[in-house]
């Protein structure tokens, strides 16, 4: 992937989340989604490119949101397939509670290649370099807990496992627990914990559970920048998986790894709307603001912590 483009992305992610961070704590979560969706899109169309989205906000019907199929950029230069959440988490942002931010991945046709999931549910499992080639998601929880544990050089009661906090998690919450590891409930949105999962330094070694399958995706892509590993199942009613058919090559019911979610050479971009696990949130001083992003890419292995000064 050519090189500047990382930083161009980086402008995408920091103007949603400019724009939607007028909105935490104000309770509308349409209203500050629609300011991170206007922000992106006007940044992306800026781009030299013919960049298409592969995974945004629903379908063409659902306009004006960024939508599945949207052509963006200026037309010239390379195509790139595009997957954006430009407001992750909300309610998180709509509430002013931790973990809002605005995510993009991106692949150069031809050079990386990012898989167009339907929109269903996906049971996830994210763990970070050490513990790749370690886990399995159709061993028990309990066994994985034990497997990561000892990769890691921990004792299982130091182990902490993210969880989206849904009923339909109470059996998995129990098991993690019953094993002897501690569970950090997520409220809403898993893509956050999930990155955070593959930092060495931060407080969260895995993700467990069920969450959405676009956004299962877009972790992907940092989960391969970060070589660490991802393994999901697709959870689907009869309806979304005859759209799946027609989406998604090969067993739909099979086990997916990171490469086949994303490969090649892709990168990803975050910028925090509110302070969480992975990245402070927008702050404003007098006549200017700070936001903290992160930004990854595959081909070079190169993580940046970038904290950006915006001028009012």
């Amino acid at each position: 992937m050519n090189r500047n483009y990382h930083l161009d992305f980086l402008r995408v992610t920091e103007a949603a989340a400019m724009n939607s961070a007028r909105w935490v704590g104000k309770g509308d979560r349409d209203g500050a989604d629609q300011a991170a969706c206007d922000g992106m899109r006007k940044t992306l169309n800026e781009l030299e490119m013919s960049g298409t989205i592969v995974i945004g906000e629903g379908e063409r019907d659902e306009a004006p949101m960024l939508y599945i199929g949207e052509k963006v950029g200026t037309g010239k230069g390379p195509g790139i397939q595009i997957a954006v959440d430009p407001l992750e988490g909300t309610n998180l942002c709509a509430n002013g509670t931790p973990n809002a931010i605005s995510v993009l991945a991106a692949a150069v046709e031809g050079e990386g290649k990012l898989m167009h999931a339907p929109d269903c549910y996906m049971d996830k499992l994210v763990v970070g370099q050490e513990c790749r080639g370690i886990v399995d998601i159709t061993l028990p929880p309990r066994v994985n807990v034990r497997l990561m544990a000892k990769a890691l050089g921990k004792d299982v009661d130091e182990l902490i496992i993210g969880v989206l906090d849904r009923e339909r998690h109470e059996n998995l919450i129990r098991e993690i627990r019953e094993a002897g590891a501690r569970v950090h409930l997520v409220s809403d949105g898993d893509l956050s914990v999930a990155i955070a999962a593959l930092n060495p330094d931060s407080d969260v070694d895995g993700l467990m559970g069920i969450g959405g399958a676009p956004e299962g995706v877009i972790t992907a892509a940092a989960v391969l920048c970060c070589h660490g590993e991802m393994q999901a199942k697709l959870v689907m009613n009869d309806a979304q998986r005859a759209r799946a058919e027609k989406m998604v090559e090969g067993d739909l019911d099979r086990v997916f790894h990171t490469t086949d979610l994303a490969a090649g050479a892709v990168m990803f971009a975050a910028t925090g709307i509110t302070s969480g696990d992975l990245l402070k949130g927008v702050r404003y001083r007098r006549g200017f603001a700070l936001t903290d992003s992160i930004i990854m890419r595959s081909q070079t292995g190169t993580i940046r912590r970038i904290e950006t000064t915006h001028q009012a």
